[in-house]
């Protein structure tokens, strides 16, 4: 099955009056499928999933299927703290029409690995699509390792990726010597596709792609053509991008810089809050140096 090379994470646009637009969602994963994204994750953790309703989930999962209309392969963020509910949800999923189900570690109470064993084989049994792990220890608090990983790819036939975001390159390139392809690695972080692509990767989980999907596109296919040179000098250009948007918490940065490239989406559910005003100038500052910005959105002085 191929699941792509550029996948966006997708932020849940939001209405002036907090209510999830739907409508607008579907708008932006198209103008990403055309813009070079191959993949989706609808109603992951850049889409707020913590403060999303179940409802809501699913009505961003429908809209995102029928907007890129077989364009692209649509994950579902189905993982949780919970069991028994990212098993429930990744069914649910299922039946209305996802992928693949992108399963997060469990958040906050810090399984040990016999724990995350088995929480990830209850999510793979649950449905008959594949599962992409999610393993984000910066914020789950949680470390999936290398060796866990290669138990569950031997005994779990549909799980069928990862996403890597320890920030750890030592990490993803252990992972790629004891699960050998057809498993696929993809960077959770912008800054190490490709570093983690040199290490037998298969592209990116991104969120700067929300804003530079064109080049990130560019980037992935030259490295994948043999050029790595053209690559490496456009991971240098977006470098300051990638670092960017993550100057405060992911995704109040994207959010503002998709309003500010001509596309807003609306802010954040609380606790995000909309970006300082150091940060917004910060992230302003990058998208006009690398020619981001919308003519009316022209930066003023700092």
């Amino acid at each position: 099955m191929d699941f792509g090379h550029v996948i966006t994470a997708l932020v849940s646009p939001m209405r002036p009056d907090g209510q999830v637009d739907i409508p607008r969602a579907a708008e932006l994963a198209r103008r990403l499928a055309e813009q070079g994204s191959d993949g989706f994750v609808v109603a992951g953790t850049t889409g707020e999933s913590p403060t999303l309703s179940h409802a809501e989930k699913l009505g961003l999962l429908a809209a995102v299927r029928e907007a890129v209309d077989g364009r692209a392969f649509v994950w579902f963020g189905a993982g949780s703290y919970d069991t028994a509910a990212s098993v429930a949800l990744a069914k649910e999923a299922e039946a209305a029409g996802a992928q693949g189900i992108l399963a997060v570690v469990p958040y906050y109470n810090k399984p040990p690995q016999e724990g995350l064993y088995r929480h990830f084989r209850a999510i793979a049994a649950a449905s008959a699509l594949p599962v992409m792990l999610y393993n984000v220890p910066g914020r789950t608090g949680c470390n999936l390792l290398p060796a866990t990983v290669a138990r569950l790819v031997a005994d779990e036939t549909r799980i069928a990726a990862i996403k890597e975001a320890s920030g750890n390159v030592d990490q993803a390139s252990e992972i790629r010597r004891l699960c050998p392809a057809p498993f696929r690695i993809y960077s959770g972080d912008d800054s190490l596709t490709l570093p983690i692509m040199a290490c037998g990767g298969s592209g990116i989980v991104s969120v700067a792609s929300h804003v530079a999907a064109a080049d990130i596109r560019a980037m992935v296919d030259r490295f994948l053509g043999g050029d790595p040179a053209g690559a490496e000098a456009l991971h240098r250009r977006l470098l300051p991008l990638f670092k960017v948007l993550f100057v405060t918490a992911n995704p109040i940065p994207v959010k503002y810089a998709l309003g500010q490239c001509g596309f807003p989406v609306g802010g954040c559910r609380l606790p995000l809050v909309e970006p300082a005003e150091g940060e917004a100038a910060a992230i302003r500052r990058v998208l006009a140096e690398l020619g981001l910005m919308a003519p009316a959105a022209a930066p003023v002085a700092d």
